[in-house]
């Protein structure tokens, strides 16, 4: 007997685009892509900025909805104006933003700046945003699982109280990945229409001795 094609529920799976150009961030407007990770490097002056800042006890923590065309990312970290490279980074971050609210046609965008020293989100999730843009500066990056390595029935209460790795929400242990610093991440969320069942799977870093402290920069639609 030949079995009904419509009667088969064939599973859809998001994947991730990886890239090294910024103009392939376009990408995640693809129906099958829920995940862009633009690989990037960064001038010395910054890099050395970052290494600089994190080792100090300042903590950063900047939350604002701006307007990019018009907002002074001057004043982004207190007490480090007078740190080389500041400019240079404060440079950076107006761009990401500018990137960002072009590529949704946004005139405002929510854009969040934070020293971490520990998990903000230690479990893998999906955010219930249209999209997020995301960036460490310095430290680990966030990590993230494409559908096809992702049990959806184990996310949040449903895991019983168990860490990821032992939940049975992680389908192959091999197949966490982690944006490398600078990198450019965007997440689709599950309030992107159409990708409801399909938001991008991350989660915050765990923090070792070698690199204790990571600064986010996170985007989203203001």
């Amino acid at each position: 007997m030949v079995a009904n094609l419509q009667s088969i529920s064939i599973p859809r799976y998001a994947h991730a685009f990886l890239s090294d150009e910024l103009a392939d961030l376009s990408a995640i407007y693809e129906s099958d892509i829920n995940i862009c990770v633009v690989k990037r490097s960064v001038d010395s002056a910054l890099d050395n900025f970052i290494n600089t800042l994190l080792p100090t006890k300042n903590e950063v923590s900047f939350v604002e909805n701006i307007k990019p065309s018009e907002f002074d990312f001057s004043h982004l970290i207190k007490n480090a104006e007078h740190l080389p490279g500041y400019r240079d980074f404060c440079m950076d971050v107006g761009r990401l933003a500018v990137i960002f609210s072009d590529l949704f046609d946004l005139k405002r965008v929510g854009l969040r700046l934070r020293t971490l020293d520990k998990p903000m989100c230690p479990r893998f999730h999906v955010d219930s945003v249209t999209c997020r843009l995301v960036c460490t500066y310095g430290g680990m990056g966030t990590e993230w699982l494409e559908d096809v390595y992702v049990d959806h029935i184990k996310l949040g209460s449903s895991s019983a109280g168990l860490m990821d790795e032992h939940s049975g929400l992680i389908l192959d242990p091999d197949a966490v990945h982690i944006m490398p610093t600078y990198a450019v991440g965007l997440l689709k969320g599950n309030a992107w229409e159409g990708n409801e069942q399909h938001g991008a799977v991350h989660r915050s870093p765990q923090v070792n001795q070698a690199l204790p402290r990571r600064l986010l920069l996170t985007l989203d639609f203001g």
